[in-house]
């Protein structure tokens, strides 16, 4: 018998504020995802980097299983054992001493930006309240972190936003120089803009934004949302360009596909909160927190880590041989399986058609703004799976191309 869960039903139920594919997906496993029709799809798309280990990780499966049989969930009015593993893992592999579980990146960045804001008042100044960001930075959908955001499409219509907040531009520490005052709270930043078009921060730029941050007595937040967890191929991004953020953000692969964000700060920052400043309902929640760990203890090995790099040069390799052939690339951006494949002019504002027809070739991928394509696969997807998945991406491309 036929589904009557149909893509039309989406139009009928569903708030406008999405354009997702034609076909449903209704089962994945791995690198690959089938449809309701029984079609095999290659997913180059992770989730939007969220799923790192692909689709049903036995370990992950397994982690849910086990945890759904003891505690869904009790609120922050108790504590639980998967939070406090999962914290301690996060603590013991980073420069942090306190974590804040939430849900999703934006609720981690907005509990940054009010602890950043909140620390500064009480320890200097009513009036330190700027937060500095960047022209095409992504850090969330509340009011508050799109406001942060240096995307007006995203926060323009929806009345006043939150004062104090200046956007420069990314890469140019001139700028920041510029801007930077006794009046600054904090800087936040995305070490490699994921929705900005996939631009790495340079070493010279975040080590110079990390000493005018000292000298002004201001935070210095990484938003590692999309960019962490293995996604580069170190733990976290921060951890390649020797510079310590005083707070980071973390989602997306934090879960492996479960709904969970961090934010990790110090013990000297973390003092300035109490019981009852910030707060969640779900939070930390068990079941989340659990799969969290098996992922955690997945992604963080060598083998994974050191794979990552190793599939970003099949990847490469593979884009090389398409734009031999059709000229499309100008460039390749991101670090690791954050990888991006700017469109030559000729191609710009048609992103989103290269997505959509690699959906009827059955292989998934993502943009990241108008000109670039993005590839975010599971950090352990097989170089079968890769050159199979290209194979399919390859005959998309000439259809673009040729239409």
């Amino acid at each position: 018998m036929k589904s009557q869960i149909t893509r039309a039903l989406f139009d009928k139920v569903i708030l406008p504020i999405y354009a997702p594919a034609n076909f449903i997906p209704v089962k994945g496993k791995g690198s690959r995802v089938w449809d309701q029709n029984g079609e095999e799809y290659i997913d180059f798309a992770g989730g939007i980097a969220v799923n790192a280990l692909g689709h049903c990780h036995p370990k992950l499966v397994q982690a849910l299983q086990q945890q759904s049989e003891k505690l869904w969930h009790v609120s922050n009015v108790f504590t639980n054992e998967p939070a406090l593993q999962l914290a301690q893992k996060l603590i013991d592999n980073t420069f942090a001493n306190r974590v804040f579980f939430a849900n999703s990146g934006a609720e981690a960045n907005e509990a940054a930006l009010k602890l950043a804001r909140h620390y500064a008042i009480e320890k200097y100044s009513p009036y330190k309240t700027k937060i500095i960001a960047f022209y095409q930075a992504f850090h969330g959908r509340t009011f508050f972190t799109v406001s942060v955001g240096g995307q007006a499409k995203y926060s323009d219509g929806f009345g006043p936003k939150p004062a104090d907040i200046i956007h420069i531009p990314f890469n140019d520490l001139n700028a920041v120089k510029a801007v930077m005052d006794d009046h600054t709270c904090a800087v936040i930043l995305e070490p490699v803009q994921g929705e900005g078009g996939l631009t790495s921060a340079t070493p010279e730029f975040l080590q110079g934004v990390r000493k005018l941050c000292n000298d002004y007595n201001a935070l210095l937040i990484f938003d590692e949302v999309q960019c962490g967890m293995g996604r580069t191929g170190s733990l976290f991004t921060y951890q390649q360009y020797n510079v310590i953020p005083d707070i980071l953000t973390s989602a997306k692969a934090l879960g492996g596909g479960f709904p969970i964000s961090a934010m990790l700060t110090t013990e000297e920052i973390a003092s300035i909160m109490h019981p009852g400043v910030h707060g969640t309902t779900y939070g930390g929640n068990p079941l989340a927190c659990a799969v969290g760990c098996a992922a955690f203890d997945i992604i963080n090995t060598p083998e994974v880590l050191a794979g990552i790099q190793q599939r970003r040069a099949i990847f490469i390799e593979q884009l090389e041989n398409i734009n031999d052939k059709f000229k499309v690339f100008r460039e390749y951006r991101g670090k690791g399986l954050l990888l991006g494949a700017e469109l030559q002019p000729q191609f710009h504002n048609k992103a989103r058609d290269f997505l959509n027809v690699a959906a009827d070739f059955k292989v998934m991928i993502l943009n990241a703004g108008p000109n670039v394509l993005r590839f975010t696969p599971s950090l352990i997807i097989t170089e079968d799976e890769i050159n199979e998945g290209m194979v399919r991406f390859t005959k998309a491309v000439e259809k673009v191309v040729n239409s």
